[in-house]
C-alpha cells in the first residue's frame, strides 16, 4: 500500500476504536480532545514500519536525514517487509513509547509528537507539493508549528500515546497482509501472510475504492466517537 494509504487506515482505525479499545485497554475513556489528536497522530504512526523503506513516504518527510535513518533501519532489519513489518514491532515501538513518556517526560512525548505529525503532514500531502527540500522543510515548519498548537492540548504524560503508536503500526501491517507480498506478521520466522485484495501499489483498487471509503469512514466513525454516549455522563 502507497503512504497515504496506510495513513488513511491508521485514522480509520483509531477512530473506529476510541469507544471501545480504550476501556479495555487503558482502562479509560478518551476525551473527545484526545480522540481528534490521537486520530491525527495514528496517521502518522502507519507509516512507522516502512523506516525499512529507502525511498518510500518515510524516508522523504524530513530529507536526507530521515533518508539515512530507514537505510540503516533497512540494514539492520533485513530490508523492506521484514523486521519492521512484525507484531513484534508492534510491540516494541509501543513499549518504547510508553518508556520515552515515563521516563523521560514531556520532551519526549513532544518529540514523538513532532514525528508523528510531520509523518501524517507528509503522507496526507499536506505540504508544499513536491520531494524537493521546499517539501520537507515545508512539512517541518508546519510540523513544529502543529506540535505547538498540539501542546495546550496534551495531558503531561499521555496514556493514550503509545496506544496509538502501536495501532499505527498495526493498521499498517493489516494493510500490507492485503497485497501480494503480505507481511512476516509472526517475524522472525519468514512466513508472509496476505489475503491479496490490492495486486499492485497504487492501482485503481486502492485509489479509486479503497482509500475513498476509508476516508469517508474514517470521518464517520470520528464522528460516532466523538458523539458516544460515554462522553457524556
Amino acid at each position: 500500500m502507497m503512504g497515504h494509504s496506510h495513513a488513511v487506515s491508521g485514522a480509520m482505525l483509531y477512530a473506529g476504536a476510541a469507544p471501545f479499545l480504550p476501556p479495555l485497554l487503558l482502562h479509560t475513556h478518551l476525551k473527545p480532545a484526545d480522540i481528534v489528536l490521537g486520530t491525527i497522530l495514528c496517521a502518522g504512526a502507519a507509516l512507522l514500519p516502512d523506516l525499512d523503506h529507502h525511498d518510500g513516504t518515510i524516508a522523504n518527510f524530513l530529507g536526507p536525514l530521515s533518508k539515512a535513518l530507514c537505510r540503516i533501519v533497512a540494514w539492520i532489519s533485513g530490508g523492506h517487509r521484514h523486521a519492521t513489518h512484525s507484531l513484534l514491532f508492534t510491540a516494541l515501538v509501543g513499549g518504547g513509547t510508553w518508556a520515552g513518556i515515563t521516563y523521560l517526560g514531556r520532551d519526549f512525548t513532544l518529540g514523538t509528537t513532532f514525528v508523528l505529525l510531520a509523518l501524517a503532514l507528509k503522507a496526507l500531502h499536506a505540504h508544499w507539493p513536491g520531494r524537493g527540500h521546499h517539501t520537507w522543510l515545508t512539512v517541518m515548519v508546519l510540523a513544529v508549528a502543529g506540535t505547538f498548537v498540539l501542546d495546550r492540548f496534551m495531558p503531561s504524560a499521555p496514556v493514550w500515546l503509545p496506544y496509538t503508536v502501536a495501532l499505527g503500526t498495526l493498521a499498517h501491517l493489516i494493510g500490507d497482509c492485503l497485497t501480494k507480498m503480505g507481511a512476516p506478521l509472526l517475524w522472525p520466522h519468514k512466513q508472509r501472510y496476505e489475503i491479496v485484495l490490492i495486486k499492485s501499489s497504487g492501482n485503481s483498487v486502492e485509489t479509486k475504492f479503497l482509500v475513498p471509503l476509508m476516508s469517508v469512514a474514517t470521518f464517520g466513525l470520528l464522528g460516532y466517537a466523538l458523539l458516544s454516549p460515554a462522553f457524556h455522563k
